[in-house]
């Protein structure tokens, strides 16, 4: 039977008379069979303070007296050997099975909150508003976007309360632009701590999305502020509530495109580009600055964007908060089936080249 040899790292044990420590050398040998079948490592012991008794572990095994011939030339002989059962190692960086990689996501909560909080209050530092741009941003481009669209090329005939309308699109769809442009770089822009630390890779664009809905937070309230405050002044209904488990789609629909996209940036950075790019071809196919209704008769542009899981966001936004109405049914059904299908199909993507991340170029 054919035999391999690597090395084991350095472990420390202490003896039962307390004069340890005992040290498995960092050159220790193991093998292995060529055909898979796992053998015993064989390692030398240095002790000081006379000759070794180790409490080995459960793993380990030792020979009587703790000392052995093994027969190995390498293995001088009265060196104590120590017996590794290796079923229960391990390659380091390996690929952990899906479902202890998704309880390991939860394990790593706290840096998760912590990453979030940390980048928010180092970005605001840098400029001299902080916090004040987080709502000013989307301000003007509604701003603008009104005396483009609404003013110049007239887009808001015939659509009521066109001002709220456009505010809720803008303020939006910037919403899920910013997290997903963001969470598809959280990769590629943390390559020194990838390269440096071992944890599970997908908090870093489930950090970004949680970092950016805590963005948004600010942002929603003086959105539904200026809804209530600009003419004609909206009343709130009880269909406000459903911005809540609207919202909470939203953002699962942007962490399943993050955890997509970042696993193609991060090996393809040049992607970034596109994506920033595709987002703004997004922008005007989700009907933010115009009603979806002028293209009624044309029934393929009319079903493309009733498949838009943006559209449906805005679509239910707007019937709740602006005209006290149920949205249709569909857009629901078809914005969860995105979520569902973005968080499937993105969680398995990332996680197949979980140990790929980092690696040079």
């Amino acid at each position: 039977m054919g035999m391999t040899l690597g090395t084991v790292a350095p472990l420390d044990w202490t003896t039962d008379r307390g004069r340890g420590p005992i040290r498995l050398d960092a050159g220790a040998s193991w093998r292995q069979s060529t055909d898979g079948a796992a053998a015993p490592p064989v390692a030398r012991v240095a002790t000081r303070g006379g000759p070794p008794r180790p409490a080995f572990p459960a793993c380990m095994k030792r020979g009587r007296d703790g000392m052995s011939d093994t027969g190995d030339p390498r293995v001088p002989s009265g060196t104590a050997v120590l017996t590794v059962d290796g079923a229960s190692l391990r390659r380091v960086g390996a690929r952990p099975g899906l479902a202890r990689y998704l309880a390991s996501l939860w394990e790593y909560r706290s840096f998760i909150l912590f990453d979030s909080r940390s980048r928010i209050a180092g970005a605001n530092s840098v400029n001299a508003l902080g916090r004040v741009w987080m709502v000013l941003n989307p301000i003007l481009d509604g701003a603008a976007y009104f005396l483009v669209f609404g003013l110049l090329l007239g887009t808001g005939r015939g659509v009521p309360n066109f001002l709220g309308y456009l505010i809720i699109g803008v303020f939006l769809f910037r919403y899920t632009s910013s997290a997903i442009t963001a969470g598809s770089r959280s990769i590629s822009t943390n390559l020194s701590i990838v390269r440096a630390f071992r944890f599970p890779r997908a908090t870093l664009p489930i950090a970004t999305n949680i970092r950016e809905l805590m963005l948004f937070g600010p942002t929603l309230v003086v959105m539904l502020v200026l809804v209530l405050a600009i003419p004609p002044m909206e009343q709130i209904t009880w269909r406000w509530l459903l911005l809540i488990p609207l919202l909470a789609l939203q953002t699962l629909f942007n962490v399943g495109a993050s955890l997509l996209l970042a696993r193609y940036v991060a090996r393809w950075s040049d992607l970034s580009n596109l994506i920033a790019f595709g987002t703004r071809i997004w922008l005007y196919i989700s009907a933010v600055f115009f009603s979806a209704d002028r293209f009624a008769n044309i029934p393929p542009l009319m079903t493309a964007m009733h498949l838009n899981p943006l559209y449906c966001v805005l679509d239910i936004a707007r019937q709740s908060l602006l005209y006290a109405s149920d949205a249709d049914p569909m857009r629901w059904i078809v914005l969860a089936a995105w979520t569902a299908a973005l968080l499937v199909v993105g969680t398995v993507v990332f996680w197949r080249a979980e140990e790929t991340y980092g690696e040079e170029r």
